[in-house]
Formats: C-alpha cells, sequence, structure tokens
C-alpha cells in the first residue's frame, strides 16, 4: 500500500468514526424519554462515568504518538506497508474509545442525561477525534 492510499484509509476511517459518533445522539435525542424515579438516579453517574471515559484514550495516544514515529522512520523502506497498517490498526483502537463517552451520551439521552451534558460528552468525544487525525508530516 502507498502513502497516498493508506492516508485516503485513514481519512475514510476518521469520517466513519465521526458519523458512529454524532449520529447515534442525534437519534437518541428523538426518541422519547423514559419517565420514572430511577431517570434522576441515572442521569448524573452516566454523565460522570462519560467524563471517565475520557481519560482512557490517554494510554491510547501515547501509543498513537509511537505509532506515527515508526510511520514516519519507516519511510522509503521495506517496512513501509507494515507501519501504515499498524498506525491504522492504532488508529482505530484509539478512535473507538474516544467515541465512548458520545455513546454514553446517546445512551444516557432516553435516561435523563441533559442536553447540555451530553453537548460536553459529545464535544469531548470529537476533540478525542481531533487528536487522532494524521499530521501533514506523513505525505
Amino acid at each position: 500500500m502507498n502513502r497516498a492510499a493508506a492516508r485516503r484509509q485513514l481519512s475514510r476511517d476518521g469520517w466513519l468514526q465521526l458519523l458512529l459518533v454524532v449520529v447515534p445522539v442525534l437519534a437518541a435525542n428523538q426518541l422519547p424519554e423514559l419517565t420514572g424515579s430511577h431517570q434522576d438516579l441515572l442521569a448524573f453517574p452516566l454523565f460522570f462515568i462519560g467524563l471517565g471515559l475520557l481519560f482512557l484514550s490517554l494510554p491510547r495516544f501515547t501509543a498513537y504518538k509511537h505509532a506515527l514515529i515508526k510511520t514516519e522512520q519507516a519511510f522509503d523502506s521495506e517496512a513501509e506497508p507494515s507501519a501504515w497498517s499498524a498506525l491504522r490498526n492504532v488508529r482505530l483502537s484509539a478512535l473507538r474509545i474516544a467515541g465512548l463517552p458520545a455513546w454514553v451520551a446517546a445512551v444516557g439521552a432516553p435516561l435523563g442525561v441533559e442536553p447540555v451534558a451530553q453537548l460536553l460528552l459529545v464535544c469531548g468525544s470529537l476533540m478525542l477525534l481531533v487528536l487522532y487525525r494524521v499530521p501533514r508530516q506523513l505525505q
């Protein structure tokens, strides 16, 4: 796989993950809100669980940085295709972890998580997605 094809694949993965972060929250907000006494008990802990999930991305980001460095070092060598493949695998894993807070917001929408809390969780996931973009140095 050459550099252009690898970058296109990484770009497609990023856009797909963006859809997988935003669409579930938008769809969940269209569901009717559940009523009951447990609604208030679940909303607040779900928000804090979503905030805690933001910190799961820290070790993934370190692995992503190391994969970026190894990919750049493998330029114009026989190991370049495998380096691109390893970078993609590490990045996909990191993108999935980065999307978890938004998924908690989607699950929490019918359970009474406030829209502002949902927005904060989705924005946190989106900021993590921005961290995992492929830098221009890898062209």
